[in-house]
């Protein structure tokens, strides 16, 4: 799946560990993940919780879709921080699963979480 996410690409995404129902990923932060308040665009570490939930979901076998998710921010993101996203399945059923994805910087520090509901197709991978 990831040889074909050209987004998750484009950031540098690197898989640090997949397996059924679970995954996570690290992130470099660089300068140009960057907003006007010189910290990273919360849309950086979004992304980077995304494609872990995109992952962890899909890997049950089945094509899966994200509909709905909620974000929380804890704390700031730099430039040369190292984000590591790790989910953990909640609830997993024929048509439906519920994942967290806790977002941690370089020094374990939870930067941001997410809350993920996915619809789960039958069509396999």
């Amino acid at each position: 799946m990831l040889n074909k996410d050209v987004y998750s690409n484009w950031l540098g995404v690197q898989i640090v560990e997949l397996s059924k129902g679970t995954c996570s990923l690290k992130l470099n932060i660089n300068r140009e993940m960057l907003n006007g308040f010189n910290i990273a665009h919360g849309g950086i570490t979004y992304s980077l919780a995304d494609s872990c939930l995109a992952f962890a979901s899909n890997s049950n076998g089945f094509k899966s879709v994200t509909i709905d998710t909620s974000f929380s921010y804890f704390k700031k993101v730099h430039v040369g921080d190292i984000l590591t996203a790790i989910s953990n399945e909640e609830s997993l059923n024929k048509r439906i699963a519920v994942y967290t994805i806790n977002v941690l910087n370089q020094n374990d520090e939870k930067v941001a979480m997410m809350k993920g509901t996915v619809s789960i197709s039958s069509s396999e991978w």
